[in-house]
């Protein structure tokens, strides 16, 4: 598997995977870091972030559970290299998700804002 970063010809594969429009995902490439895990070039997953003052956040991930894994790893080492705490929200249903930050080493810490009616859970990993 091999991680890239995205490029506006992706945005059609991150809508299949997202369920989003295409027009989303091409202004997701613009506006945030999002890196695309690669398997003989088609895309598996991908994950998008941003960084704010003290902190890195997830804005989305997408992939298999191995896929998600690797990806993952990848805002992980860029909040490292800075000094800074990672974020991500995590749709209380998404348990692939949830298994995914948890296993990187990140621990909940209470509850998140509700999307489209969909609650969800804050985990946070800080910088050791």
């Amino acid at each position: 598997m091999d991680i890239r970063d995205a490029v506006e010809a992706d945005a059609d594969r991150l809508a299949e995977l997202t369920g989003s429009p295409q027009d989303v995902m091409r202004n997701l490439v613009h506006d945030r870091t999002v890196r695309v895990a690669t398997d003989e070039e088609a895309i598996q997953g991908f994950v998008s972030y941003d960084a704010r003052e003290e902190t890195v956040h997830v804005t989305q991930l997408e992939g298999t559970e191995d896929v998600r894994d690797r990806l993952l790893e990848e805002p992980i080492r860029f909040a490292d290299s800075e000094g800074m705490a990672v974020e991500v929200l995590v749709p209380e249903d998404e348990g692939g998700t949830r298994e995914s930050a948890e296993s990187a080493g990140f621990e909940r810490t209470g509850s998140g804002p509700t999307f489209e009616g969909q609650p969800t859970v804050r985990y946070r990993l800080d910088p050791s």
